[in-house]
């Protein structure tokens, strides 16, 4: 009984455990670096390359095995039945057998052989190097998803202020038309208005359900209901820009795609090393042992194994001299692919380094205009302030109230864009310096 007791104690306990490793894996509200580490290990795009990777690494493996000799066995054993007597009334069994071992050892092949493991390990790396250039990808996007769900979280809290304000005003507006101090058609504008901004709640409410679908498909999680992202405290929108060609040259010499392109020019280059070593003579080390037996009127396989084994060796010189075009054939794809690898390190340069300057000019405006945004708000606020004043005293024109809040609106929209653009350009324009992108 103590024995089952505890038994199901310690399976609760793993049960527990596992369900407590899955809340850790999937928890209900996520920061961005939570996000950026999820993708980085769960992300199936990733995966592939990772077993792309693994995969060069077994053809390295391949080709290292290539410089040592092989083993093989072999055994055969036969068996004839055949008639003794002319008369056919009775016949006889016999039997025979052989053994044997055999390896080849490739001494020289041109150099094909360690060029072709140079070759192989430039591919791991190329590989790896992919896996970063992916990476860098996924991270931006999920930065640029994670940072218009933080948009979404001001629209919905500016928004709902807006409701609340508008239902305020319906009330007053209400009572002063029950006193007979305004009239119907004023209660009906604000009934108006508060419709609009319930309108405008509900909608800014659903692009927040859309963004989070968006981060979701990009984290690729499964259908978690419980998910939201963390609002930080303070937002950086007015850092300091690094000058554009110290990004750029660090760019050119650490970003994995131009590391990666380089290293497609180097693997084109033994490619083409590997072609021209077809002209080359190639010489083979050839060895073998084995023995036979087969059963005669004398026989005995003990004598028969010792009598007729073996032993060989021999050097085999293998010299081309009419390969019907295969290797010039090779040796000119070969050129054509280090030009095309060029062009590739040429164009990716070039795409580089216009994106980095876009990225430049993007940081830039988007501060500007973020500090244009910040003064618009800074003054229609003060205007819109002053109109809820003169309304609450019953002074104000209802027309020239709702031409300010909608400059009011309109301002506290721009605001709050711009400054997630102006923090996000920033942070996309230091992350080609190599900073990790933080909020």
């Amino acid at each position: 009984m103590k024995i089952l007791l505890l038994l199901a104690v310690t399976c609760f306990s793993l049960r527990g455990f596992s369900q407590d490793t899955a809340l850790k894996v999937l928890p209900p509200i996520w920061d961005l670096e939570a996000c950026l580490q999820y993708a980085k290990t769960n992300n199936i795009q990733l995966k592939s390359l990772q077993l792309d990777k693994q995969s060069a690494q077994q053809d390295k493996l391949l080709a290292e095995s290539a410089l040592l000799p092989d083993l093989y066995g072999s055994a055969s054993q036969s068996f004839n039945h055949y008639n003794m007597a002319t008369n056919g009334n009775s016949g006889g069994l016999n039997y025979s057998g052989s053994y044997g071992l055999s390896s080849s050892w490739t001494l020289y092949k041109g150099g094909y052989l360690k060029t072709d493991i140079k070759q192989k390990d430039l591919s791991v790396q190329s590989a790896n190097f992919a896996i970063l250039e992916n990476e860098n990808d996924i991270t931006l996007q999920i930065t640029q998803a994670y940072l218009s769900i933080l948009v979404d979280k001001e629209s919905i809290i500016y928004n709902e202020d807006l409701v609340k304000t508008s239902q305020a005003q319906l009330e007053q507006a209400k009572r002063q038309f029950a006193a007979g101090s305004v009239a119907r058609k004023v209660v009906a504008q604000f009934e108006a208005q508060l419709a609009s901004d319930k309108y405008n709640l509900t909608t800014s409410q659903n692009a927040q359900r859309q963004d989070k679908i968006s981060l979701k498909q990009l984290l690729q999680l499964p259908d978690a209901k419980d998910f939201d992202v963390v609002k930080p405290d303070t937002v950086i929108s007015t850092a300091s820009i690094t000058d554009l060609s110290t990004v750029q040259q660090y760019a050119l010499q650490n970003r994995p795609e131009i590391k990666n392109a380089e290293l497609g020019v180097q693997i084109s280059d033994l490619g083409l090393t590997k072609a021209k070593a077809g002209y080359l003579p190639s010489l083979t080390l050839g060895a073998g042992m084995g023995t036979s037996y087969a059963k005669d009127p004398n026989y005995n396989a003990f004598r028969q194994f010792d009598n007729n084994f073996y032993q060989q060796a021999g050097l085999t010189l293998s010299i081309p001299i009419f390969t019907k075009r295969q290797n010039k054939t090779n040796v000119a794809k070969a050129k054509i692919d280090i030009a095309q690898s060029k062009l590739a390190l040429e164009n990716t340069k070039t795409t580089l380094a216009l994106n980095t300057e876009k990225a430049y000019i993007n940081a830039q405006n988007s501060q500007g205009q973020f500090a244009s945004a910040a003064e618009q708000l800074k003054f229609n606020q003060e205007v819109y302030r002053i109109a809820n004043q003169e309304l609450k005293i019953g002074v104000a024109n209802i027309v020239d109230f709702y031409q300010q809040r909608n400059l009011y609106v309109q301002a506290m929209q721009s605001y709050i864009q711009a400054k997630y653009n102006a923090a996000l350009a920033a942070r996309i324009y230091e992350f080609y310096l190599g900073t990790p992108i933080k909020l």
